[in-house]
């Protein structure tokens, strides 16, 4: 099951669910739209490794614009900071962000009962192309969950993404232990 516009309304009302900005406009029947944020990062090293912490450079899209690379990898962030305490929020394109060949997640699409932040994007796309602070970049649907929560995401002690700032936050693959 997916929450309905009426239903995500009313977890916003009982404070489960929590989007700022938040915009009337930008609810659809079954889905919040999320734009994209202000700032960009990439990579500092060409070739990264998962045990080390692979440092990132930050920088601001400008008014006019700024274009994707296809052969770079972009981390982005939502310009919404957003509180899921009693659903699973899941992150997806949409159709007109896919349909200018931009993806904005490789794996990392389902968040956590618990999440409070803004969303990480992992942005890659097909050809060139030209994207804009504040634009539509994707959608966050809400699934019920099912049984009592032992620990939500937002009291774990290795929670490593909790409290995600208005900046693309980069892989903390380094902090697991293998």
């Amino acid at each position: 099951m997916i929450l309905t516009d009426k239903r995500i309304l009313e977890e916003m009302d009982k404070g489960t669910i929590k989007i700022e900005p938040y915009n009337r406009a930008d609810l659809g029947s079954n889905s919040y739209d999320v734009h994209l944020g202000k700032t960009l990062a990439v990579y500092v090293d060409k070739v990264l490794d998962a045990k080390k912490h692979n440092k990132i450079e930050y920088f601001d899209i400008p008014d006019e614009g700024f274009i994707l690379e296809p052969d770079k990898f972009y981390l982005g962030v939502t310009l919404e900071y957003t509180e899921t305490h009693a659903h699973v929020p899941f992150l997806e394109g949409k159709s007109s962000t896919g349909r200018l060949g931009i993806d904005i997640h490789a794996t990392a699409g389902k968040g956590d009962v618990g999440f409070c932040g803004n969303w990480t994007l992992e942005i890659s796309c097909k050809q060139p192309v030209r994207v804009y602070h504040g634009m539509p970049i994707g959608q966050l649907i809400y699934f019920p969950v099912e049984g009592e929560i032992e620990v939500k995401y937002n009291q774990k002690s290795n929670a490593k993404y909790s409290g995600q700032p208005n900046k693309p936050v980069e892989s903390m693959m380094w902090k697991n232990k293998f």
